[in-house]
């Protein structure tokens, strides 16, 4: 299976820049995977599309700060635009860091540019010296070209409390635009809650507190799983043959409450909807830890690529984004609803001129 069959046409003025005004007024695109039938709908209506005994599973993953502008060893502190800081720092030819996955207490897996020019021994300073600065030194290359990072913060400086101050939320390339204060609650859910992530799980920014309650009211019963997003969600393929590529590893959790309510949904004969790829990659990775497809309380490091073919144990619906041509997130979706229905869906979507990506419209798939 080639990675080009997972190609379609998108106009770059369909990649949302901006996030609506109302999270909850995005369109969604409803597929039918028994008949392939579409129909164009708006998030709004998603509650009501739920059935009264589905369980509705949303990845709880906080995104933290986690892109940082420094320089390397022997660069002086310069000056940085408060119109527009994250251009102006490296349009003056420093360093970018994207902080991908927390190893222990000071080392942090993470992307630098220019990639090539930093090598391991090398020190990277960010901020000015005094109570709000960091400093690393890259101790390891990886397979994937991302670094390791080990940093000191100033004495008795919590690190987050540091990057909080230092740190720019991690909007994707795709969004070609200076950062907004809105951004640091836009790029995040609203039942966010455990701090990990370097990239929002995009599915669930649709959702509002009223429209969570609505599906509450609804006796509709949900549950939390975490993944921290990182390398394994966003890194490009880099084999032309799907089958080649294999993911990084990131980490999840899943409760023992949670494990509790997906056991039982799935015992009863009741669907399983997931909120987001992520969620999708937590529960199928899990179920493929336990020797009868099962769910149980767990915690690690999954490394699943799901691509046609995949045999799907645990979830029976899929709200999701609209995702990158060619990408493996693509073609998880179109393991679960088939790769021809999946792309003539993305092409009524273009042709009906819906948001693309992070900040665009959402596909509900059952």
């Amino acid at each position: 299976m080639l990675v080009a069959e997972f190609h379609y046409d998108l106009p770059a003025e369909l990649i949302a820049q901006q996030p609506l005004p109302d999270r909850a007024s995005s369109r969604m695109l409803r597929l039918d995977r028994e008949s392939g039938s579409l129909a164009d709908r708006t998030f709004r209506e998603f509650a009501s599309m739920l059935r009264p005994d589905d369980l509705v599973i949303f990845n709880n993953t906080r995104v933290f700060p986690a892109r940082l502008f420094g320089r390397r060893s022997g660069e002086k502190a310069q000056p940085v635009s408060e119109r527009n800081p994250v251009a102006r720092e490296f349009l003056q030819g420093r360093v970018e860091v994207l902080l991908t996955k927390q190893l222990n207490e000071t080392d942090w897996e993470a992307l630098v540019r220019p990639g090539r020019k930093i090598g391991v021994g090398e020190k990277l300073f960010f901020g000015d010296q005094g109570s709000d600065h960091l400093e690393a030194e890259v101790i390891q290359r990886g397979e994937f070209g991302e670094r390791t990072l080990r940093f000191r913060t100033p004495q008795n400086r919590d690190f987050f409390s540091v990057l909080e101050k230092l740190g720019n939320i991690p909007l994707p390339p795709y969004i070609d635009r200076p950062l907004a204060p809105e951004d640091r609650e836009r790029y995040q859910t609203v039942f966010a809650k455990d701090t990990g992530s370097a990239a929002a799980p995009t599915a669930g920014l649709h959702f509002t507190a009223e429209i969570l309650a609505e599906i509450r009211a609804r006796g509709i019963e949900t549950a939390e799983v975490t993944l921290h997003v990182g390398l394994g969600t966003f890194q490009p393929v880099r084999h032309e043959r799907v089958e080649e590529n294999k993911l990084h590893t990131e980490r999840y959790e899943i409760s023992a409450e949670a494990a509790a309510q997906i056991s039982r949904a799935k015992q009863a004969g009741r669907r399983v909807v997931a909120v987001g790829t992520t969620t999708v990659r937590t529960l199928e990775f899990a179920a493929m830890q336990a020797p009868n497809g099962t769910i149980a309380a767990s915690s690690g490091e999954a490394d699943i690529f799901i691509y046609p073919g995949f045999q799907f144990h645990v979830i029976d619906a899929l709200l999701t984004n609209f995702h990158l041509p060619q990408s493996t997130l693509l073609m998880l979706v179109c393991a679960f609803a088939g790769r021809e229905p999946v792309l003539h869906a993305y092409e009524h979507a273009v042709r009906e001129r819906y948001r693309f990506f992070s900040y665009g419209d959402c596909m509900f798939v059952e």
